[in-house]
């Protein structure tokens, strides 16, 4: 942290080691027909470079300047054009002091009736013949050491001016010189020199650079010492590409500088301008609440504006390059780690998508794809937008940031259940050319399908927001196969070929639609369906990357994996008769795992660590606001830890810890009412006393941020009283797409593979102001940290994988017609009934004679399939594992066909005509007969004890990162009749994996008499009455006997040992009495002292 203010560079020193620098860059500048402004020329109390303005008046609007000189007055004679420009400028700072100069560059300003514009953008198309004169008549200028101020002789290396109005400064520095100064000197310069009250920072510029040869940073805000400044670099291997933070090495034929890209590339004319136009943002406005209750705007001078970082800026960029040169038909591939700020990107490139339009320039546009009418030139690429997101923020966000752009209100439109039927929704958005974005839900997307017939010969752009959740699989492909329905002619072929050369071209990419799909984790098949093929590689991987490793190297995420602790849990279990049962190994391995996990005795002991661990390491993070997440393996898992979390908290005086959890839909749980144990279904609402929508907002709340937080007495008078949530417990709930900054500690309950150990972790990086890497814990009962580096490897740096094979699904038809189960005669039947049953789909009305003419068809089709079930029925009387073969069989083919049919150059209408017969047959099978085998009823468990292994740093390196494995098809493989083995055997092979080192001290038997002390109506009272432990020895130790022998039933072998070994019987007494009274006190609310 910083505590004084650099010492100034002597003026020498500066020259000597700045001024070639900026020589440079102000030539690349004016080389690229920007302009060098006049120190002169600004007027330090307006904050306006006053020559520049009259200078692109006069270009751009020389019929304005005449009114303005007419305004003015007659009597001003040959004063009256300089008595004009004072008047005009005087009205322009005054606008942008109250609308900001992002507001008034894109709108203009009015005076006296008179709209003056005071930018130009680039238009979308060129039909007008002079729609660029103006554009092209903007003035870019940059000036050198600009004084800025009236009130000192401060000066700023650059700035940068918009026809007159200041944009952006810069601080640079150079490291070529006898007093080395970096990019973190530039960033104390703005900190420490620069008072944020000064105009130009107040109310004129936009954006403020740190520039030096290596790095380039950026903020919005100058805030003096508390200034923030994000890094703007374009990555170690360049933008686009998996690497670190920083820029890429110079090369033998690049530039000279690592920061060139920023003025040849950023600074750009037309990129320039773009950025301001079509970029910059200021935040969603939010009204407060005045002392009387009034609402009041906040200034635009005080809201956050937002400038995209350098990754964002260069995938939008680059997706609506290619799109505008190659039109629709393809598949993009975004991979952004998390904390790359994918709800920006997304909102950015959605706008820029619903404006591209096709260059008239030679050689913009591919050939091939015009031929297609796949783009047109001057007519837009892209007729809707539909962005599909569970992100409910993106909503208002694209909304308010669309209209900022062009103040068209209408352009974005959201689905939503609350205003009225979805499909009314849709198709009133489709029909609606004002509505250019829809936004929908995973689960709101199929409505489009209800209303796309208004999208025959147009072109749509499908934004996918985390593509590996699902919303690109049988939605999708139904939207395919509906929009080439709607090209098709009135009477279409019931020829058994055509019909499924069409179907199977269904599954294909349609010419009218684009992909851009966002996701941190592409799977394999993701890669497959959206990614590229690297050249160099031959790998699949992301069109363009910001990879994980990038994100935590600049700071905006953290690292979840560098401090990790494991705790490992060790079992004994018994069963009466274990030795004359015979099970399914595998189920009862499954079995006795869910036994042991679930038992109470096992979520006791986790929840009375969790709470434990979380008060001693956790609750005064943060200043007293961290949070922690408890995730488990089942609804039933996190219902039950729940209800164990809030007793440990209780009997560790922990009851302030707020205990939240959250579940899909109901749960049968036993609950005792009335003395009598009974079975009832539960919610997470009616456990929370909250609704699920109030959860999220619920458990954001810290007391330390509430500033009502004293007056929450509950008494009358006093604000309403507010709990503090602090842990939520989960169950594949939360996992993915939660962002709560407060989260720094999570307890893992169930294993983590693949992309789930990922994501679920991943709820941990989000950063917060008081937030830093040591504040970051994870405690894991299950998972080995070198396994969860493992499955975190292959998203280090870029998710990359081999292109998967279509010709896997070969083999897979092999295996399903070699059981002579299926009978082509009967599966070409079958689907020349099926392409009779499709062409009344399109126009049937529900309750007309057509539907059921429809329905009929339909059900008729499983004549077809009654033989090969037939067969099926037989072969499972006589050989079950061969019918199971089967079964698996045709499953394995089904799911290969879904993805790889995708990915077929050719239709192939064997495998389709398998895969049109396999579905409706897979589904009529009977399901195999039940095994008595597979129950291994009551279970003991007889041992138990939790132990810390240790704590860890697997933060992964560069060594670490490997490739996704290639796509293998991943079937079922052979069906196994499921091995037999007796109970007895599970249970041994189970103690002697999940209980080395378990001794008779370890035993429930103890635990059991520690409760019975505890519940004694004669100790309870003894230890309330007492005045330490040592008050409590004398009567625990009497009464702790009888216990001992009451219970010497239970277990013979336990109660001898206490009797027969001193030292056993001295070490339980002691650990008990210990035990007991905390426990007896706790649950008294009183100290263990006093």
């Amino acid at each position: 942290m910083i505590s004084a203010t650099p010492a100034p560079i002597p003026a020498q020193v500066r020259a000597a080691s700045e001024e070639a620098f900026e020589v440079t860059v102000t030539e690349a500048l004016i080389a690229n027909k920007w302009r060098a402004g006049q120190t002169g020329d600004y007027d330090a109390e307006l904050g306006i470079d006053t020559a520049q303005v009259w200078d692109f008046l006069g270009a751009t609007q020389a019929h304005v300047l005449e009114k303005l000189k007419e305004l003015a007055g007659a009597d001003a004679g040959n004063d009256a054009a300089n008595i004009a420009m004072r008047e005009f400028v005087r009205l322009l700072a005054k606008e942008i002091d109250q609308r900001g100069a992002l507001d008034v560059l894109r709108n203009g300003i009015k005076d006296r009736g008179l709209h003056i514009d005071l930018a130009y953008f680039r238009p979308a198309h060129a039909i007008a013949e002079d729609a660029f004169d103006n554009y092209r008549r903007n003035r870019l200028s940059v000036t050198r050491q600009l004084r800025y101020s009236p009130d000192h002789t401060n000066e700023l290396d650059l700035v940068l001016f918009l026809n007159g109005i200041p944009v952006a400064t810069a601080e640079l520095k150079s490291s070529a010189s006898a007093h080395p100064q970096t990019v973190e000197d530039a960033k104390k310069q703005y900190r420490f020199d620069r008072d944020p009250k000064d105009l130009i920072f107040a109310k004129r510029t936009l954006v403020h650079f740190a520039v030096d040869e290596q790095l380039v940073f950026l903020t919005t805000k100058l805030k003096g010492q508390k200034t923030d400044f994000l890094p703007f670099n374009q990555g170690s291997e360049g933008p686009g590409n998996p690497g670190g933070a920083g820029n890429p090495a110079l090369s033998p034929d690049g530039p000279a500088y690592r920061t060139a890209y920023l003025w040849e590339e950023v600074w750009q004319r037309d990129n320039w301008l773009d950025l301001i136009k079509r970029f910059l943002h200021v935040e969603d406005p939010k009204r407060k609440k005045g002392r009387a209750g009034t609402a009041r705007r906040i200034s635009v001078h005080d809201r956050t504006l937002i400038f995209p970082r350098y990754h964002q800026w260069d995938a939008v960029r680059k997706l609506t390059a290619h799109a505008a040169h190659y039109g629709s038909g393809q598949n993009y591939l975004v991979e952004h780690s998390a904390g790359s700020g994918k709800s920006n990107t997304i909102g950015w490139l959605a706008h820029h998508l619903s404006v591209l339009h096709g260059s008239a320039e030679p050689d913009a546009l591919d050939p091939k794809a015009v031929d297609e009418s796949r783009i047109e030139a001057n007519k837009p690429v892209f007729h809707k937008i539909v962005v599909i997101t569970d992100r409910t923020v993106l909503d208002d966000q694209l909304q308010d940031t669309i209209y900022q752009f062009d103040h068209t209100p209408g352009v974005v439109q959201r689905i939503k259940a609350q205003d009225g039927a979805k499909s009314k929704q849709v198709a009133e958005a489709l029909a609606n050319t004002g509505t250019k974005i829809i936004i929908v839900t995973a689960q709101t997307f199929p409505y489009i399908l209800e209303g796309v017939s208004s999208l025959k010969e147009r072109r749509v752009a499908i934004v996918v927001d985390e593509a590996h959740s699902g919303q690109s699989g049988d939605s999708v492909a139904k939207l395919r196969k509906v929009l080439r329905g709607l090209g098709a002619e009135e009477n279409a072929s019931t020829d058994e070929e055509d019909f499924l050369t069409s179907s199977a071209a269904e599954r294909k990419m349609h010419p009218m639609l684009s992909y851009f799909a966002f996701t941190a984790t592409p799977k394999r098949k993701t890669l497959n369906l959206f990614g590229v093929k690297d050249p160099a590689t031959n790998l699949m991987r992301g069109f363009h990357v910001y990879s994980m490793k990038q994100a935590i190297e600049e700071g905006f995420i953290l690292d979840p994996l560098r401090n990790y602790w494991r705790y490992s849990t060790s079992w004994k279990v018994d069963k009466e008769g274990a030795d004359e049962i015979e099970v399914a190994e595998d189920k009862a391995k499954g079995e006795l795992a869910k036994f042991v996990y679930l038992n109470p005795i096992t979520l006791a002991q986790h929840a009375e660590i969790v709470i434990d661990h979380f008060a001693t390491h956790g609750r005064r993070r943060l200043g007293g606001r961290a949070k922690a997440m408890v995730v488990t393996r089942s609804r039933k898992a996190a219902y039950e830890m729940h209800k164990h979390l809030v007793q440990s908290a209780k009997d560790l005086d922990c009851e302030d810890l707020g205990i939240l959890v959250a579940f899909s839909g109901e749960l049968e749980a036993e609950k005792e009412i009335d003395g009598e144990i009974k079975k009832v279904k539960v919610t997470e609402a009616e456990i929370n006393g909250i609704s699920e929508k109030e959860l999220p907002e619920a458990f954001a709340y810290a007391r330390a941020d509430d500033p009502h937080a004293a007056l929450r007495t509950g008494r009358p008078g006093g604000a309403p009283q507010r709990t503090e949530y602090r842990i939520l417990v989960v169950a594949e709930k939360y996992q993915t797409g939660f962002d709560q900054p407060l989260l720094t500690h999570m307890y893992v309950e169930k294993p983590l593979t693949d992309v789930a150990a990922v994501q679920t972790l991943s709820r941990l990086n989000r950063t917060h102001p008081l937030k830093n890497q040591d504040d970051l814990f994870v405690l894991d009962f299950v998972n080995d940290p070198d396994d969860i580096k493992k499955e975190y490897a292959p998203y280090f740096k870029e998710a990359r994988t081999e292109p998967a094979d279509p010709n896997l699904l070969y083999p897979a038809q092999r295996k399903v017609m070699d059981h002579r189960l299926l009978y082509p005669e009967e599966m070409s039947a079958f689907i020349t009934a099926l392409a009779k049953a499709q062409p009344a789909a399109g126009t049937v009305t529900a309750g007309q004679p057509a539907e059921r003419k429809w329905e009929k068809a339909h059900a008729a089709l499983y004549r077809h399939t009654d033989g090969a079930r037939a067969r099926f029925v037989e072969l499972q009387e006589k050989d079950r594992d061969a019918a199971e073969q089967f079964r698996s069989d045709l499953q394995d083919f089904l799911r290969q066909y879904g993805f790889l049919s995708q990915l077929m150059p050719h239709p192939d209408t064997d495998l389709e005509r398998l895969y049109l017969y396999g579905k409706h047959l897979a589904n009529i099978l009977p399901p195999p007969p039940h095994d008595p085998s597979l129950d291994v009823g009551e279970l003991d468990l007889t041992h138990m004890r939790v132990t810390k292994v240790g704590e860890y740093d697997i933060s992964l390196t560069d060594e670490d990162a490997e490739d996704l494995p290639p796509y293998g098809g991943d079937g079922v493989g052979a069906y196994k009749d499921p091995a037999k083995a007796l109970l007895s055997e599970i249970i041994d092979d189970f103690n002697e994996r999940h209980g080395l080192g378990l001794s008779e001290a370890d035993r429930i038997m103890y635990e059991e008499r520690i409760v019975a002390a505890a519940e004694d109506q004669d100790l309870q009272e003894a230890a309330v009455a007492a005045r330490n432990e040592g008050d409590f020895e004398h009567p625990f130790n009497k009464r702790f006997r009888d216990i001992m022998i009451e219970r010497a039933e239970a277990d013979t072998k336990f109660t001898e040992k206490y009797f027969s070994d001193e030292e056993f019987q001295g070490k339980l007494l002691q650990e008990a009495r210990r035990a007991a009274y905390r426990l007896i006190r706790r649950r008294h609310n009183l100290p263990d002292t006093r």
